[in-house]
């Protein structure tokens, strides 16, 4: 990739090649507006060419009347090699610093050079991107549109794939397209353009406009961009192939399946990862959501403007700049937002009375230096190529291009954003605005990562270094507060409605809003915590604040489904405090098995002391001469433990043998379970399918829960599978597996169909049984002891073969 010449003398080969390579035309919005909707892209023409692309570029620059806004800079950060290592750390450490002025700019470390796909030749040449026109002169300065007939508008959407499918859930204002509606200002589509085509109209057009011969300076394309803006004196347009959807171009980096660019495909700082990286909410979110957990890519030529907005839910945006010429960017702090809006309304009168929520359109710009003189603290941030911009929750920003350029952006929601967020869905729901994400989805599913990384130390001999989620709990912690938020709200909410006794709650169904989205028929406010419902109609809910307008059948008739009680969430937040009790309580919800009715009442009693076996001082692995290398032949059904898969040779090395534990919990009829048993086992590796790793699988005492299994990637120690369950635990390994395959493209092997969570644990190889069995010599684990009795008097023994290798384990002699 290198750029062409910028030698004025290129203009007329530059201009003919453009003629020669170009089939279609364009329909100017000004001069041709089009008269059917399929004539607003390239269309066939015979007359002289008038769009942007063919016409003659005759608007010129104007020095001496530059507009050039004086505005104080953005911090710039240079993150150390170390500290570049941790993505959300580090924004989390600058955070602040630079959430004051609601934007900053950070450059990576100098070894940081990503390779871009982009550049590559059946890319560069030959896939092609759609573009919008847009009227720059017209971005400030232009009239209502009242009557007037309105271009096909391109306006942002953000678009949900669902791993299983497509979800209809879209980001804008209102739910339909009143004839109202359809009178707004937009951009036209433009031609389609591969980035070889478009770096060349790109360089002809800014040759032509500033006549230098040099390149213009930055702050000389600034002062002449907000001349045109402010006090246009000739029509002018650009292209600029903005939002472009994963499916179109694809992303500037290469991704996890691309395992030959090393470093630049697993690092956070990759926009594929950010949104889902651990600390991040968004990583809560099952659907990929075009442009906030899927990157947007922005193609950009001199003049080519995003207009003032903030982000959808206020969550935070990174965008990284791959090639080409700067990017001159302006943000507002969050704290000033509404700052912003008052003093855009008060210049902008006329455009706001015809479209109240003009800003949600990102099609109207607004000089810096205005917005200061009102009060407004604004702050200007020029991006070079290999540098990122971080914008702030709620802070808005805007910006243009100085030339040919190509950057990439996407959304992150570190733990700090719930609050931002919060505000966020409270404000779409006055607006009456629809949602791109369930902001509660979001918030339970950080709250139980939090529980689990709070439970874990407490059944664990082993400490971590690091416990992200731990950080966010505690009485001050951000994710205890947004819980209590939340909490608070619901049950103020609650009790307006509760002044009518007779009103019902009812428990909601778990999977209420997994197969469709559920958000109130008023004000579209998410129904994920709760929602208000009646009998006349099934399918149809309101959010608790609009229960009334629902319908007006009898309170009889009406009801409330609730997720969780207001105890329930109580009780949460004691567990996010650090209350054992709640805290157990709470763990075993999120692992899977409820506590009864009594259980819940009395959770004084929560952790009793259990009958313990006195812990042996077994020496590990004295005399070991065995053959791990163990096949099951024969398959196991039962209700409880088993659904094995008999294809897959499994060669277990026991650790820590571990101690027993007296309880019905602590075996099932085809396995012991010893307290702080530990082993190792090979499994493909859930980050990368293609390769086996070395698992850690180990048993604890979760209390009344009895045992609770881990299972830990060893190389990763970040990623691990709990359960109550040693065969769901090795099932959600399996399913990991799976999905890390389907997401990098690998076939799906037959050998993935099913696991045996005791096989995998050693519980069923011959001599981890063996000298499992001899620590209850008694036989006090009845139920095991009773089924094994019954087979053996059925049949041969299932569990020990007599191919085992005479030795010792763990001091046991091995028969």
């Amino acid at each position: 990739f290198r750029l062409l010449s910028s030698n004025p003398r290129n203009l007329a080969s530059l201009m003919e090649h453009l003629s020669e390579s170009q089939i279609n035309e364009d329909v100017s919005l000004k001069n041709n507006p089009p008269d059917k909707e399929d004539t607003d892209k390239d269309t066939n023409m015979e007359q002289p060419p008038t769009s942007p692309r063919h016409r003659k570029v005759i608007a010129r620059w104007l020095p001496n009347e530059a507009q050039r806004p004086i505005v104080d800079d953005a911090p710039v950060f240079s993150p150390s090699l170390e500290e570049f290592e941790d993505t959300l750390a580090y924004i989390e450490k600058i955070r602040p610093l630079a959430e004051p002025y609601g934007i900053c700019r950070i450059i990576p470390p100098s070894t940081w050079k990503p390779p871009c796909r982009l550049k590559e030749k059946s890319i560069w040449e030959h896939t092609k991107f759609p573009t919008r026109i847009q009227t720059v002169d017209l971005l400030q300065n232009r009239e209502p549109m009242m009557k007037k007939k309105k271009p096909k508008s391109r306006k942002r959407k953000r678009r949900r794939n669902s791993r299983m499918g497509s979800s209809k859930r879209r980001s804008g204002s209102g739910s339909g397209s009143s004839p109202e509606a359809e009178e707004k200002f937009g951009f036209n589509s433009g031609s389609d353009f591969t980035l070889e085509e478009f770096e060349r109209y790109a360089l002809y057009f800014k040759e032509a406009y500033f006549e230098k011969k040099d390149s213009p300076s930055v702050e000389e394309i600034e002062g002449e961009y907000w001349r045109i803006v402010e006090q246009p004196t000739d029509e002018v347009e650009v292209y600029y192939g903005a939002d472009l959807e994963n499916r179109v171009l694809g992303s500037g980096f290469y991704k996890k399946a691309d395992s030959d660019k090393g470093q630049y495909a697993v690092s956070g700082w990759n926009l594929n990862n950010l949104p889902r990286l651990p600390g991040s909410v968004l990583s809560f979110e099952d659907c990929d959501i075009s442009g906030v957990l899927v990157p947007w890519l922005y193609v950009g030529m001199c003049f080519s403007s995003f207009c003032w907005h903030v982000e959808d839910h206020h969550l935070y945006s990174l965008n990284y700049h791959h090639f080409g010429e700067p990017k001159v960017w302006y943000g507002v702090p969050g704290s000033n937002a509404t700052s912003l809006e008052k003093a855009m309304r008060k210049h902008l009168p006329d455009l706001f009375e015809e479209q109240p929520d003009l800003l949600h359109s990102l099609v109207t710009q607004f000089n810096p230096s205005i917005l200061k003189d009102e009060g407004v603290q604004v702050y200007r941030v020029v991006q070079n190529p290999g540098e990122y911009v971080l914008t702030f929750p709620r802070g808005y920003h805007a910006g243009f291009n100085c030339g040919f350029n190509c950057a990439e952006a996407v959304n992150v929601a570190p733990v700090d954003w719930l609050a931002h967020g919060q505000n966020a869905v409270e404000l779409y729901s006055k607006e009456t605005r629809k949602t791109s994400l369930s902001h509660d989805k979001l918030l339970l599913g950080a709250a139980y990562e939090a529980v689990k990384a709070l439970w874990e130390p407490s059944v664990s001999c082993v400490v971590k270094e690091k416990n992200t989620w731990k950080s966010f709990c505690g009485k001050n912690g951000a994710l205890t507060k947004a819980i209590q938020a939340r909490l608070g709200m619901e049950e103020e909410r609650l009790g307006d409605l509760g002044r009518d006794s007779s009103l019902r709650l009812v428990k909601m169904e778990k999977d209420f809003d997994s197969n469709s989205e559920r958000e109130c028929s008023s004000c579209f406010y998410d129904l994920h915590l709760s929602a208000s419902g009646c009998k006349c109609s099934p399918e149809e809910y309101a959010c608790l604040r609009h229960s009334d307008d629902l319908c007006s059948c009898e309170v009889k008739d009406r009801f409330v489904l609730v997720r969780y009680t207001m105890d329930e969430l109580r009780s949460l937040v004691r567990a996010l405090e650090g209350e054992m009790d709640d805290l157990n309580i709470w763990a075993s919800k999120v692992l899977g098995i409820e506590h009864s009715d009594k259980d819940q009442n009395n959770t004084g009693s929560v952790i009793n002391e259990e009958k313990k076996l006195e812990k042996g001082s077994f020496d590990l692995n004295i005399n070991l001469e065995l053959n791990y290398h163990e096949d099951l032949k024969e398959e196991v059904s039962t209700s409880g433990e088993l659904n094995a898969s008999g294809n897959f040779d499994v060669s277990v090395e026991p650790i820590n043998l571990g101690f027993l534990s007296f309880g019905k919990l602590w075996c099932n009829k085809h396995a012991i379970f010893p307290k702080g048993f530990t082993s190792r086992v090979k499994f493909y590796n859930v980050l990368d399918p293609t390769r086996m790793s070395n698992y850690i699988s180990e048993v604890f005492d979760a209390g009344l829960m009895g045992p609770l299994f881990r299972v830990t990637l060893e190389e990763s120690p970040d990623e691990r599978f709990f359960n109550v369950s040693a065969q769901k635990c090795w099932e959600m390994v399996l399913q990991r597996v799976k999905d890390t395959s389907t997401n990098l493209g690998l076939p799906i092997l037959s050998r993935f169909e099913s696991i045996n969570g005791l096989q995998m644990f050693g519980f069923l190889s011959p001599s981890i049984v063996q000298a499992i069995e001899a620590l209850d010599p008694n036989h006090k684990l009845v139920e095991y002891w009773n089924h094994k009795n019954q087979s053996q008097s059925e049949s041969k023994d299932h569990f020990i073969s007599s191919n085992c290798t005479k030795g010792k384990l763990f001091g046991v002699d091995l028969m």
